[in-house]
Protein backbone atom coordinates (compact mmCIF):
# COMPACT_ATOMS: atom_id res chain seq x y z
CA UNK A 1 0.00 0.00 0.00
CA UNK A 2 0.81 3.80 -0.62
CA UNK A 3 2.87 5.92 2.25
CA UNK A 4 1.69 8.93 3.21
CA UNK A 5 2.99 12.08 5.41
CA UNK A 6 0.40 14.33 7.18
CA UNK A 7 -0.24 17.12 4.78
CA UNK A 8 -0.64 19.51 8.71
CA UNK A 9 -0.97 22.78 6.87
CA UNK A 10 -2.00 24.36 3.87
CA UNK A 11 0.86 26.73 2.60
CA UNK A 12 3.39 24.75 4.90
CA UNK A 13 6.81 23.47 3.22
CA UNK A 14 7.04 19.48 2.78
CA UNK A 15 9.95 17.28 1.70
CA UNK A 16 10.19 13.52 0.48
CA UNK A 17 12.64 11.06 -0.74
CA UNK A 18 12.71 7.31 -2.12
CA UNK A 19 13.76 5.38 0.81
CA UNK A 20 15.54 3.55 -1.65
CA UNK A 21 17.87 6.48 -2.54
CA UNK A 22 19.07 8.43 0.81
CA UNK A 23 20.43 11.40 0.84
CA UNK A 24 18.32 12.23 -2.83
CA UNK A 25 17.42 16.00 -1.82
CA UNK A 26 20.01 19.00 -2.49
CA UNK A 27 21.08 20.58 0.71
CA UNK A 28 21.31 23.99 0.75
CA UNK A 29 19.82 24.94 -2.56
CA UNK A 30 17.20 24.13 -4.93
CA UNK A 31 19.51 23.39 -7.79
CA UNK A 32 22.98 22.49 -7.79
CA UNK A 33 25.28 22.12 -10.56
CA UNK A 34 25.35 18.37 -9.67
CA UNK A 35 22.05 16.84 -7.98
CA UNK A 36 22.44 13.58 -6.39
CA UNK A 37 22.72 10.19 -7.83
CA UNK A 38 22.65 12.64 -11.46
CA UNK A 39 19.18 13.19 -11.45
CA UNK A 40 17.52 16.80 -12.84
CA UNK A 41 15.86 19.22 -10.52
CA UNK A 42 12.57 21.15 -12.06
CA UNK A 43 10.61 23.21 -10.55
CA UNK A 44 6.68 23.27 -10.75
CA UNK A 45 4.95 26.17 -10.00
CA UNK A 46 1.19 26.36 -9.01
CA UNK A 47 1.40 30.66 -8.72
CA UNK A 48 3.34 33.04 -10.08
CA UNK A 49 6.61 33.85 -8.90
CA UNK A 50 5.80 37.05 -7.55
CA UNK A 51 2.42 36.28 -5.87
CA UNK A 52 2.60 36.87 -2.31
CA UNK A 53 3.93 34.78 0.18
CA UNK A 54 0.97 33.49 1.80
CA UNK A 55 -0.59 32.39 -2.20
CA UNK A 56 3.11 31.28 -3.74
CA UNK A 57 2.82 27.62 -4.11
CA UNK A 58 5.85 25.80 -6.05
CA UNK A 59 7.55 22.32 -5.79
CA UNK A 60 11.20 21.39 -6.61
CA UNK A 61 11.22 17.78 -8.16
CA UNK A 62 14.29 15.62 -8.43
CA UNK A 63 13.50 13.48 -11.33
CA UNK A 64 15.75 10.69 -13.32
CA UNK A 65 14.84 12.73 -16.67
CA UNK A 66 12.92 16.59 -17.34
CA UNK A 67 9.20 16.33 -18.06
CA UNK A 68 10.18 18.18 -21.46
CA UNK A 69 11.33 14.76 -22.51
CA UNK A 70 8.72 14.16 -24.94
CA UNK A 71 7.70 14.50 -28.48
CA UNK A 72 5.53 16.77 -30.31
CA UNK A 73 1.86 17.15 -28.62
CA UNK A 74 -0.76 16.00 -31.15
CA UNK A 75 -4.61 16.14 -30.91
CA UNK A 76 -5.95 13.19 -29.24
CA UNK A 77 -8.80 12.60 -31.66
CA UNK A 78 -11.90 10.35 -30.71
CA UNK A 79 -10.59 10.48 -26.67
CA UNK A 80 -13.33 11.12 -24.21
CA UNK A 81 -15.60 13.10 -26.48
CA UNK A 82 -18.05 14.15 -24.21
CA UNK A 83 -14.96 15.99 -22.01
CA UNK A 84 -15.86 19.65 -22.20
CA UNK A 85 -14.07 22.95 -20.73
CA UNK A 86 -15.20 25.45 -22.66
CA UNK A 87 -18.56 26.66 -25.40
CA UNK A 88 -21.34 26.43 -22.52
CA UNK A 89 -23.48 27.68 -25.43
CA UNK A 90 -23.98 24.08 -27.03
CA UNK A 91 -27.67 23.74 -25.19
CA UNK A 92 -30.32 26.56 -24.78
CA UNK A 93 -30.35 27.76 -20.96
CA UNK A 94 -32.48 25.82 -18.79
CA UNK A 95 -33.82 26.92 -15.00
CA UNK A 96 -35.54 24.15 -13.99
CA UNK A 97 -34.62 21.95 -11.11
CA UNK A 98 -32.69 18.49 -12.47
CA UNK A 99 -31.85 15.21 -10.84
CA UNK A 100 -30.29 12.43 -12.27
CA UNK A 101 -30.43 8.87 -11.98
CA UNK A 102 -27.22 7.13 -11.26
CA UNK A 103 -25.04 7.38 -14.40
CA UNK A 104 -24.10 4.05 -15.96
CA UNK A 105 -21.04 2.54 -16.40
CA UNK A 106 -19.32 0.98 -19.23
CA UNK A 107 -20.84 -1.27 -20.96
CA UNK A 108 -19.64 -5.05 -20.67
CA UNK A 109 -17.40 -5.69 -22.99
CA UNK A 110 -15.88 -2.04 -23.23
CA UNK A 111 -12.76 -1.16 -21.74
CA UNK A 112 -12.71 2.53 -20.81
CA UNK A 113 -9.95 4.22 -18.63
CA UNK A 114 -9.98 7.14 -16.34
CA UNK A 115 -9.64 9.76 -19.20
CA UNK A 116 -11.82 7.59 -21.41
CA UNK A 117 -14.57 7.62 -19.13
CA UNK A 118 -15.02 11.87 -18.63
CA UNK A 119 -18.38 13.04 -19.02
CA UNK A 120 -18.83 16.86 -18.25
CA UNK A 121 -22.15 17.39 -16.90
CA UNK A 122 -21.84 21.16 -16.32
CA UNK A 123 -19.97 24.28 -15.81
CA UNK A 124 -19.28 28.08 -16.26
CA UNK A 125 -16.47 30.76 -16.95
CA UNK A 126 -13.18 30.07 -19.86
CA UNK A 127 -10.51 28.34 -19.17
CA UNK A 128 -8.44 31.19 -21.35
CA UNK A 129 -8.86 33.48 -18.65
CA UNK A 130 -8.54 31.13 -15.86
CA UNK A 131 -11.66 31.99 -14.18
CA UNK A 132 -15.00 28.80 -13.72
CA UNK A 133 -15.33 25.86 -13.27
CA UNK A 134 -16.88 22.42 -14.63
CA UNK A 135 -18.38 19.16 -12.87
CA UNK A 136 -18.04 16.17 -14.52
CA UNK A 137 -18.30 11.89 -13.85
CA UNK A 138 -15.82 10.07 -14.50
CA UNK A 139 -17.62 6.46 -15.59
CA UNK A 140 -14.62 4.28 -16.54
CA UNK A 141 -13.75 -0.28 -15.82
CA UNK A 142 -10.48 -0.20 -16.82
CA UNK A 143 -7.05 0.82 -15.61
CA UNK A 144 -4.86 3.34 -17.60
CA UNK A 145 -1.80 1.09 -19.25
CA UNK A 146 1.30 2.93 -20.01
CA UNK A 147 -0.11 6.64 -20.00
CA UNK A 148 -0.17 9.49 -17.37
CA UNK A 149 -2.92 12.95 -17.21
CA UNK A 150 -2.20 15.85 -16.38
CA UNK A 151 -5.05 19.43 -16.51
CA UNK A 152 -3.50 22.26 -17.82
CA UNK A 153 -6.81 23.94 -16.80
CA UNK A 154 -7.22 23.58 -13.00
CA UNK A 155 -7.17 21.52 -10.15
CA UNK A 156 -9.20 18.35 -10.44
CA UNK A 157 -11.18 17.45 -6.71
CA UNK A 158 -12.05 13.35 -6.81
CA UNK A 159 -14.96 11.96 -4.95
CA UNK A 160 -15.29 8.32 -5.94
CA UNK A 161 -18.39 6.88 -5.59
CA UNK A 162 -18.17 3.23 -6.61
CA UNK A 163 -14.96 1.79 -6.58
CA UNK A 164 -11.08 2.62 -4.98
CA UNK A 165 -8.69 4.52 -7.22
CA UNK A 166 -4.93 3.50 -7.00
CA UNK A 167 -3.41 6.83 -8.14
CA UNK A 168 0.11 7.05 -8.97
CA UNK A 169 1.55 10.31 -9.49
CA UNK A 170 4.73 12.31 -10.18
CA UNK A 171 4.80 12.74 -6.30
CA UNK A 172 3.92 9.53 -5.23
CA UNK A 173 0.83 6.87 -4.76
CA UNK A 174 -2.66 8.15 -3.33
CA UNK A 175 -4.97 5.06 -2.82
CA UNK A 176 -8.69 6.71 -2.64
CA UNK A 177 -11.64 4.60 -1.46
CA UNK A 178 -15.52 5.94 -1.34
CA UNK A 179 -15.64 8.21 1.63
CA UNK A 180 -12.45 9.98 0.44
CA UNK A 181 -11.10 12.61 -1.89
CA UNK A 182 -7.91 13.54 -3.83
CA UNK A 183 -6.86 17.23 -5.08
CA UNK A 184 -4.87 16.40 -8.20
CA UNK A 185 -3.47 20.22 -8.65
CA UNK A 186 -2.87 21.75 -12.21
CA UNK A 187 -0.01 20.36 -14.03
CA UNK A 188 0.72 17.43 -11.76
CA UNK A 189 0.59 14.00 -13.68
CA UNK A 190 -0.83 10.95 -12.81
CA UNK A 191 -2.50 7.53 -13.85
CA UNK A 192 -5.29 5.91 -12.62
CA UNK A 193 -5.81 2.10 -11.74
CA UNK A 194 -8.84 0.45 -11.09
CA UNK A 195 -9.98 -2.75 -9.22
CA UNK A 196 -13.32 -2.83 -11.64
CA UNK A 197 -16.43 -0.92 -12.38
CA UNK A 198 -15.52 2.44 -10.90
CA UNK A 199 -18.12 5.72 -10.78
CA UNK A 200 -17.40 9.16 -9.32
CA UNK A 201 -17.83 13.41 -9.23
CA UNK A 202 -15.13 15.75 -10.15
CA UNK A 203 -15.42 19.58 -9.31
CA UNK A 204 -12.63 21.30 -11.51
CA UNK A 205 -11.41 24.43 -10.64
CA UNK A 206 -9.50 27.48 -13.17
CA UNK A 207 -9.35 30.16 -10.96
CA UNK A 208 -6.54 29.00 -8.50
CA UNK A 209 -6.73 26.17 -5.96
CA UNK A 210 -8.79 24.38 -3.33
CA UNK A 211 -7.83 25.42 0.18
CA UNK A 212 -9.36 25.38 3.89
CA UNK A 213 -12.18 27.80 4.51
CA UNK A 214 -11.97 30.34 7.53
CA UNK A 215 -12.61 29.52 10.67
CA UNK A 216 -13.78 33.03 12.17
CA UNK A 217 -15.87 32.71 15.54
CA UNK A 218 -15.50 28.62 15.32
CA UNK A 219 -12.03 29.02 16.30
CA UNK A 220 -9.02 26.73 15.65
CA UNK A 221 -10.84 23.65 15.87
CA UNK A 222 -13.82 21.95 13.65
CA UNK A 223 -14.54 21.01 10.17
CA UNK A 224 -11.43 19.56 8.41
CA UNK A 225 -8.54 19.63 10.31
CA UNK A 226 -5.63 20.20 8.18
CA UNK A 227 -3.70 17.33 10.18
CA UNK A 228 -5.73 15.02 8.46
CA UNK A 229 -5.02 15.89 5.27
CA UNK A 230 -2.39 13.10 3.74
CA UNK A 231 0.22 13.44 0.99
CA UNK A 232 2.18 10.92 -0.81
CA UNK A 233 5.76 10.11 0.19
CA UNK A 234 8.00 9.89 -3.03
CA UNK A 235 7.93 6.70 -5.16
CA UNK A 236 10.04 6.26 -8.41
CA UNK A 237 9.63 4.41 -11.42
CA UNK A 238 12.47 3.98 -13.10
CA UNK A 239 10.92 2.31 -16.15
CA UNK A 240 11.67 2.61 -20.19
CA UNK A 241 8.63 2.22 -21.83
CA UNK A 242 8.10 2.36 -26.15
CA UNK A 243 5.29 4.76 -26.75
CA UNK A 244 4.41 5.45 -23.37
CA UNK A 245 1.55 8.27 -23.45
CA UNK A 246 1.55 11.87 -21.92
CA UNK A 247 -2.12 13.33 -22.17
CA UNK A 248 -2.40 16.92 -21.48
CA UNK A 249 -5.83 18.63 -21.10
CA UNK A 250 -5.35 21.87 -22.30
CA UNK A 251 -8.28 25.21 -23.48
CA UNK A 252 -10.71 22.15 -22.80
CA UNK A 253 -9.00 19.59 -25.19
CA UNK A 254 -7.17 16.96 -25.13
CA UNK A 255 -4.01 16.18 -26.32
CA UNK A 256 -1.15 13.20 -26.62
CA UNK A 257 2.26 13.27 -26.68
CA UNK A 258 4.79 10.15 -26.73
CA UNK A 259 7.58 9.35 -25.24
CA UNK A 260 10.33 6.15 -23.81
CA UNK A 261 9.89 6.39 -20.32
CA UNK A 262 7.28 6.57 -16.96
CA UNK A 263 6.83 9.94 -16.09
CA UNK A 264 6.71 9.26 -12.57
CA UNK A 265 10.43 8.79 -12.15
CA UNK A 266 10.85 11.56 -9.33
CA UNK A 267 13.28 10.57 -6.53
CA UNK A 268 12.59 13.23 -4.19
CA UNK A 269 10.38 16.62 -3.65
CA UNK A 270 10.09 19.59 -1.75
CA UNK A 271 7.82 22.49 -1.50
CA UNK A 272 4.06 23.10 -0.55
CA UNK A 273 2.11 22.44 -4.13
CA UNK A 274 1.54 18.50 -3.75
CA UNK A 275 -1.53 16.22 -4.31
CA UNK A 276 -3.61 15.15 -1.13
CA UNK A 277 -6.26 13.11 0.11
CA UNK A 278 -8.65 13.03 3.04
CA UNK A 279 -10.90 11.36 4.75
CA UNK A 280 -14.20 12.47 5.21
CA UNK A 281 -14.90 10.54 8.36
CA UNK A 282 -12.63 12.91 9.79
CA UNK A 283 -15.03 15.87 9.25
CA UNK A 284 -15.58 17.68 12.46
CA UNK A 285 -19.71 18.48 12.38
CA UNK A 286 -20.39 21.76 13.67
CA UNK A 287 -24.52 22.17 13.82
CA UNK A 288 -26.86 23.78 16.07
CA UNK A 289 -27.77 22.80 19.61
CA UNK A 290 -30.49 24.73 20.13
CA UNK A 291 -33.12 25.70 17.42
CA UNK A 292 -32.96 26.24 13.73
CA UNK A 293 -31.55 24.54 10.62
CA UNK A 294 -27.60 25.93 10.03
CA UNK A 295 -26.72 26.89 6.61
CA UNK A 296 -24.90 24.28 4.43
CA UNK A 297 -21.58 26.51 4.62
CA UNK A 298 -20.91 25.14 8.08
CA UNK A 299 -20.00 21.49 6.49
CA UNK A 300 -17.71 23.53 4.01
CA UNK A 301 -14.72 21.27 3.76
CA UNK A 302 -12.54 22.72 0.51
CA UNK A 303 -13.04 25.90 -0.95
CA UNK A 304 -11.87 27.98 -3.74
CA UNK A 305 -12.37 31.88 -3.01
CA UNK A 306 -13.08 34.52 -5.79
CA UNK A 307 -12.08 38.14 -5.75
CA UNK A 308 -15.17 38.72 -3.36
CA UNK A 309 -14.81 38.23 0.16
CA UNK A 310 -17.23 35.40 1.17
CA UNK A 311 -18.03 34.27 -2.29
CA UNK A 312 -16.82 31.16 -3.67
CA UNK A 313 -15.54 29.98 -7.35
CA UNK A 314 -16.21 26.69 -5.85
CA UNK A 315 -17.34 25.17 -2.09
CA UNK A 316 -16.79 21.37 -1.29
CA UNK A 317 -19.51 20.79 1.06
CA UNK A 318 -20.40 17.52 2.80
CA UNK A 319 -23.59 16.48 4.73
CA UNK A 320 -21.77 13.87 7.11
CA UNK A 321 -23.46 11.84 9.80
CA UNK A 322 -24.04 13.48 13.20
CA UNK A 323 -26.81 14.05 15.72
CA UNK A 324 -29.95 16.54 15.49
CA UNK A 325 -31.35 18.30 19.11
CA UNK A 326 -33.15 21.29 17.64
CA UNK A 327 -36.04 22.42 19.64
CA UNK A 328 -38.74 24.17 17.95
CA UNK A 329 -37.56 23.60 14.25
CA UNK A 330 -37.87 22.07 11.26
CA UNK A 331 -34.99 20.01 10.76
CA UNK A 332 -34.44 18.95 7.81
CA UNK A 333 -33.03 22.13 4.94
CA UNK A 334 -35.25 24.54 4.99
CA UNK A 335 -37.03 25.76 1.21
CA UNK A 336 -34.71 27.65 -0.29
CA UNK A 337 -33.74 30.18 -3.06
CA UNK A 338 -29.77 31.09 -3.68
CA UNK A 339 -27.77 33.34 -5.44
CA UNK A 340 -25.35 30.36 -6.14
CA UNK A 341 -25.80 27.02 -8.07
CA UNK A 342 -26.11 23.74 -5.65
CA UNK A 343 -24.84 20.65 -7.76
CA UNK A 344 -25.66 17.49 -4.90
CA UNK A 345 -23.95 13.93 -5.40
CA UNK A 346 -24.75 11.25 -3.40
CA UNK A 347 -21.59 8.54 -2.30
CA UNK A 348 -24.10 6.02 -1.09
CA UNK A 349 -27.11 5.72 1.47
CA UNK A 350 -30.16 8.03 1.64
CA UNK A 351 -30.57 11.81 1.95
CA UNK A 352 -32.45 12.78 4.57
CA UNK A 353 -34.59 15.50 2.27
CA UNK A 354 -34.83 13.63 -0.92
CA UNK A 355 -35.00 9.71 0.55
CA UNK A 356 -36.82 8.69 -2.96
CA UNK A 357 -35.54 9.00 -5.84
CA UNK A 358 -31.97 10.84 -4.99
CA UNK A 359 -29.48 7.59 -5.73
CA UNK A 360 -26.33 6.78 -5.11
CA UNK A 361 -24.06 7.61 -8.15
CA UNK A 362 -26.62 10.23 -9.46
CA UNK A 363 -27.04 13.54 -9.13
CA UNK A 364 -29.33 16.80 -8.66
CA UNK A 365 -28.62 20.72 -9.89
CA UNK A 366 -30.47 23.75 -8.39
CA UNK A 367 -29.69 26.53 -10.70
CA UNK A 368 -29.42 30.22 -9.47
CA UNK A 369 -32.94 31.40 -8.09
CA UNK A 370 -34.56 28.18 -9.01
CA UNK A 371 -36.48 27.36 -6.15
CA UNK A 372 -35.77 23.81 -4.08
CA UNK A 373 -36.08 21.81 -0.73
CA UNK A 374 -38.02 19.05 0.99
CA UNK A 375 -40.06 16.54 -1.20
CA UNK A 376 -43.70 16.13 -0.01
CA UNK A 377 -43.19 13.26 1.92
CA UNK A 378 -39.67 15.01 4.27
CA UNK A 379 -41.97 18.31 4.88
CA UNK A 380 -44.58 16.26 6.36
CA UNK A 381 -43.21 13.74 8.53
CA UNK A 382 -40.17 16.58 9.61
CA UNK A 383 -43.66 19.04 11.13
CA UNK A 384 -45.03 16.22 12.82
CA UNK A 385 -42.04 14.34 14.22
CA UNK A 386 -41.76 14.11 17.97
CA UNK A 387 -38.41 16.18 18.89
CA UNK A 388 -35.65 14.26 20.66
CA UNK A 389 -32.31 14.03 20.02
CA UNK A 390 -31.80 11.98 16.91
CA UNK A 391 -28.81 10.83 14.58
CA UNK A 392 -28.99 11.99 10.64
CA UNK A 393 -27.53 10.67 7.60
CA UNK A 394 -25.80 7.50 9.40
CA UNK A 395 -24.55 5.40 6.60
CA UNK A 396 -25.07 8.02 3.96
CA UNK A 397 -22.30 10.57 2.69
CA UNK A 398 -24.01 13.10 0.53
CA UNK A 399 -21.93 16.19 -0.64
CA UNK A 400 -22.89 19.36 -2.42
CA UNK A 401 -20.32 21.22 -4.90
CA UNK A 402 -21.73 25.18 -4.76
CA UNK A 403 -20.47 28.12 -6.83
CA UNK A 404 -21.38 31.83 -7.56
CA UNK A 405 -21.38 30.73 -11.08
CA UNK A 406 -24.09 30.27 -13.01
CA UNK A 407 -23.48 26.79 -14.59
CA UNK A 408 -24.93 25.55 -17.94
CA UNK A 409 -25.83 22.14 -18.59
CA UNK A 410 -23.97 19.98 -21.55
CA UNK A 411 -25.64 18.37 -24.12
CA UNK A 412 -23.91 14.94 -22.91
CA UNK A 413 -26.25 15.76 -19.23
CA UNK A 414 -29.45 16.99 -20.64
CA UNK A 415 -29.71 14.86 -23.13
CA UNK A 416 -27.28 12.21 -24.23
CA UNK A 417 -26.55 10.43 -21.17
CA UNK A 418 -30.26 9.95 -20.47
CA UNK A 419 -30.26 9.89 -17.20
CA UNK A 420 -32.02 13.09 -16.30
CA UNK A 421 -35.50 12.56 -13.93
CA UNK A 422 -38.08 14.10 -16.26
CA UNK A 423 -40.44 13.90 -13.23
CA UNK A 424 -38.70 15.49 -10.94
CA UNK A 425 -40.19 17.95 -10.07
CA UNK A 426 -43.50 16.24 -9.18
CA UNK A 427 -41.89 15.55 -5.69
CA UNK A 428 -43.09 18.78 -4.55
CA UNK A 429 -46.25 18.80 -6.47
CA UNK A 430 -48.13 17.31 -3.77
CA UNK A 431 -47.23 20.33 -0.71
CA UNK A 432 -50.76 21.23 0.53
CA UNK A 433 -51.65 24.48 1.51
CA UNK A 434 -52.01 24.61 5.49
CA UNK A 435 -52.85 28.28 6.00
CA UNK A 436 -55.62 28.96 8.64
CA UNK A 437 -56.72 31.91 10.85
Amino acid sequence: MPEYKYLSGFGSHFSSEDSRFPNSLPEGQNSPQKCPYGLYAEQLSGSAFTAPRTENTRSWLYRIRPSVVHQPFQRFEGAAPFLRGTGWDEQHPNPNQMRWNPFDLPADGTEVDFVGGLHTVCGAGDVRSRHGLAIHVYLANSSMKNSAFYNSDGDFLIVPQQGPLDITTEFGRLYVKPNEICVIPQGIRFSVALEGPSRGYILEVYDGHFRLPDLGPIGANGLANPRDFLTPTAHCEDRSVEGYRVVSKFQGALFVARQGHSPFDVVAWHGNYVPYKYDLARFMVINSVSFDHCDPSIFTVLTCPSNRPGTAIADFVIFPPRWSVQEHTFRPPYYHRNCMSEFMGLIFGRYEAKEGGFLPGGASLHSMMTPHGPDHRCFEGASNAELKPERIADGTQAFMFESSLSMAVTRWGEETCQKLDARYYECWQALEKHFHL
